[in-house]
């Protein structure tokens, strides 16, 4: 019987559109509790505060459940047919994470999720929770620990036929299910990610400074960007793919696979900054209605473009920077100093 429930549950989950999935012990992961206690206590996690206020039902499963006995893991693949880095030489488009090109991926994985936990109530009238990403659950560490792929040197999950173009999302459960075996290492030498990283917050294999890192700082980041890293934004505007866009892995990932939902919608695969900086509070939320981009706000979105608009070396953004030196918001009005600064001194040489 726990044979046949494990092949049905791998069934179902292909029937519902999970390219990848397996089934991990509650307890599987333990040197993940460590990692994360290491991570927060050099405060590499930056202002995401809550990532420390729950870290103990955080670390282990059993904690944030005690009846916790066995963890599903699944990956849905949002695998992008165009180079993520096509737009790095076009200093006028604002190049946006794949990810976030498409439908908000909490609310399409969540749904499958839970078309998946109710099946298994039927099937089995077991007891459990879903998550996507919005609970203090390790996607990353449990999905590794069942089999569906390993933590790369950029700490992303990588998958050898998807890449690390996989949403995740895990369904503890109190069934004792027959766990899979963890995935094993395949990055070897290759340093292609920590090479690619544009500020450097790829300090080692498996470490990373969320503090550097440009989807951190265009995403979470609340205040002014630091001025450190403002040139290595180049034309980011939300997200950076610049460490999976270079893993080989991700050469063997099909677009073909990727869940419809998820392809990009043409206003945003290659949106116009000057555009997005003429935007409004109203303008901004009716483009990025359905978007996960849309809890940024408005203020962080148009300080972001002005970064990118001095970085652009045009001319053109001048005109498109001036209104929001005067902007209420003085975290948009720096970031347009800074930017207006820049593109004079740019253009004078």
């Amino acid at each position: 019987m726990v044979a046949s429930l494990k092949s049905a549950i791998g069934a179902k989950a292909e029937e519902l559109g999970f390219c990848a999935w397996g089934i991990a012990d509650a307890d599987a992961a333990p040197q993940a509790a460590d990692g994360l206690a290491e991570w927060l206590s050099e405060g590499r996690h930056g202002e995401m505060g809550w990532m420390e206020e729950r870290k103990e039902q955080r670390a282990r499963p059993k904690s944030l459940w005690p009846e916790t006995k066995s963890v599903i893991a699944l990956g849905m693949s949002y695998a992008p047919a165009q180079d993520p880095m096509r737009l790095a030489d076009r200093p006028t488009k604002g190049r946006i994470s794949v990810y976030a090109q498409g439908a908000d991926y909490h609310k399409v994985v969540k749904k499958k999720l839970k078309a998946m936990a109710r099946w298994l109530v039927e099937e089995t009238g077991c007891e459990l929770k879903v998550f996507v990403d919005t609970a203090p659950v390790m996607e990353k560490p449990l999905s590794a620990a069942a089999g569906v792929g390993w933590q790369g040197k950029h700490t992303n999950l990588l998958n050898r036929t998807h890449g690390s173009w996989l949403f995740l999302g895990v369904i503890y459960t109190d069934l004792a299910l027959e766990p899979d075996a963890p995935a094993s290492e395949h990055c070897g030498s290759c340093t292609a990610c920590i090479d690619a990283c544009p500020t450097g917050a790829i300090t080692g294999p498996g470490r990373i400074d969320a503090r550097k890192c440009i989807s951190y700082l265009t995403i979470e980041h609340h205040g002014p960007i630091p001025e450190e890293y403002r040139e290595q934004l180049g034309n980011h505007i939300y997200g950076c793919d610049d460490c999976l866009a270079v893993c080989p892995w991700n050469s063997f990932a099909d677009a073909a696979q990727a869940n419809k939902q998820f392809h990009p919608r043409a206003e945003l695969a290659a949106p116009s900054i000057a555009d997005l900086l003429a935007l409004d509070d109203a303008g901004f939320r009716a483009l990025f209605a359905g978007s996960p981009i849309k809890r940024i706000g408005r203020d962080r979105m148009v300080r972001n473009c002005l970064i990118a608009a001095g970085n652009s070396g045009e001319k053109s953004m001048i005109a498109h920077v001036e209104p929001h030196l005067a902007d209420p918001d003085p975290v948009v009005a720096d970031a347009a100093r800074w930017a207006m600064s820049r593109l004079r001194e740019r253009l004078a040489t």
